[in-house]
C-alpha cells in the first residue's frame, strides 16, 4: 500500500474541510440533491431518462463540456497552489503503460458485470432506462460523446477519487471511512436512475477508492470511466431501435 500524501504543512483540519464543501458544492454534491429529489418525484419502472445532454445545439454541448471541466481544473489548481502537486491526488505521470492497461481491465471486469446489473435492474423495475448518449444523427453526435465521456471521467474521478479519498484521509479518518464516503458520494448521485443505478455505482465507487487507496493512482479510474462510457453511448446509438426510449 502506498504511503498517504501529507497535507498542506499550512492546513488545518477545519480548512481541509472547508475546502472539500466548497469543490464539491461546484461539481457533484448539487447533482447527489437533485438525483435524490429526482428519486422521488417520479416512477422508476418504464420511465426513460437521459445522463446525457439533448440539446440539438452544437453551441451548447460544447459549452458544456468546457464548463463542465471547471471543478477538475479547480482540484488540479489547488493542489498545485498548496505545493502538493497533482501527484498527490493520484495524477502522476510516471508510468502512463501500466496505467492505461490497468484501466483497460477494470473497464473488462466493471463493463460486463455493471451491464448485468443494470440490465437486470431494469427489468425489475428498480431502475430507470438511461439514454447515455447525446441526440443521433448529427455530424457531431460522436465528438460530442467523446467529449462528454472525458468531462465525466475527469470530474469524477478527479474528485470523487483522487482530490475526495485523499482529503478526506488527511483530516485524519481511516482509509475505511475515506472509502466508504467516496462510495455512498458516487451512488448518491447516480439515484436519479433508481435504486439501481445507486447500488451499482456504490459497489464500484467501493471497489475504485479501495484500490486507489492501495496504489495511490486515479489514471486507470479515468481510462476505465472513459471507456465506459463510451462503450454504453455508442452501443445505445448502434441499437437504439430495439431499445426504450427512441
Amino acid at each position: 500500500m502506498h504511503p498517504l500524501p501529507a497535507p498542506p504543512a499550512s492546513a488545518t483540519r477545519r480548512q481541509l474541510a472547508e475546502e472539500v464543501l466548497v469543490v464539491l458544492s461546484l461539481s457533484l454534491l448539487a447533482s447527489t440533491a437533485s438525483a435524490i429529489l429526482t428519486l422521488f418525484e417520479a416512477p422508476i419502472a418504464g420511465v426513460v431518462v437521459a445522463s446525457a445532454s439533448q440539446s440539438p445545439l452544437f453551441g451548447r454541448q460544447l459549452l458544456g463540456f468546457v464548463f463542465g471541466l471547471a471543478p477538475a481544473f479547480l482540484v488540479v489548481h489547488l493542489v498545485r497552489r498548496s505545493g502538493e502537486g497533482v501527484a498527490a491526488i493520484g495524477l502522476g505521470r510516471d508510468r502512463p503503460g501500466r496505467d492505461l492497461a490497468t484501466g483497460a481491465a477494470l473497464f473488462a471486469v466493471v463493463g460486463v458485470a455493471g451491464l448485468g446489473l443494470y440490465l437486470g435492474a431494469v427489468e425489475l423495475g428498480l431502475n430507470r432506462f438511461v439514454i447515455p448518449a447525446p441526440p443521433p444523427d448529427h455530424w457531431w453526435t460522436y465528438p460530442v460523446l467523446f467529449m462528454n465521456a472525458i468531462e465525466a471521467a475527469a470530474v469524477e474521478e478527479l474528485i470523487v477519487l483522487g482530490y475526495f479519498v485523499t482529503r478526506v484521509q488527511q483530516m485524519g479518518t481511516s482509509s475505511a471511512v475515506a472509502v466508504g464516503a467516496s462510495g455512498l458520494l458516487r451512488g448518491g448521485y447516480h439515484l436519479y436512475q433508481g435504486w439501481g443505478g445507486f447500488a451499482g455505482n456504490l459497489v464500484m465507487g467501493l471497489l475504485f477508492a479501495w484500490l486507489f487507496v492501495r496504489t495511490r493512482r486515479t489514471w486507470p479510474f479515468v481510462v476505465a470511466h472513459f471507456l465506459l462510457d463510451v462503450a454504453a453511448a455508442v452501443g445505445w446509438l448502434l441499437f437504439r431501435e430495439r431499445l426504450p426510449g427512441f
